[in-house]
């Protein structure tokens, strides 16, 4: 909401400056090719499976979400 607000007060000309701006700070960021990074991600990603509570689950002692007690409505 507040940039979309912003936006629309500031001039093409003040827009078009912040765009190069950006513009100008992401052509200094280094490029990888996608085929060597892909591969080192993917090598990460399976070096660190054992450890990812995603696929291994979580104790349950060790759950912070685990409800403490129950509800029971007679």
């Amino acid at each position: 909401w507040l940039q979309g607000n912003m936006a629309q007060d500031l001039t093409e000309k003040e827009l078009l400056k912040m765009e190069l701006d950006q513009l100008k700070k992401e052509v200094k960021n280094e490029r990888q090719m996608v085929s060597k990074t892909g591969k080192e991600l993917k090598e990460y990603i399976e070096s660190m499976a054992a450890e990812d509570p995603l696929l291994k689950g979580v104790p349950e002692d060790k759950n912070p979400f685990k409800e403490k007690g129950g509800c029971i409505i007679s």
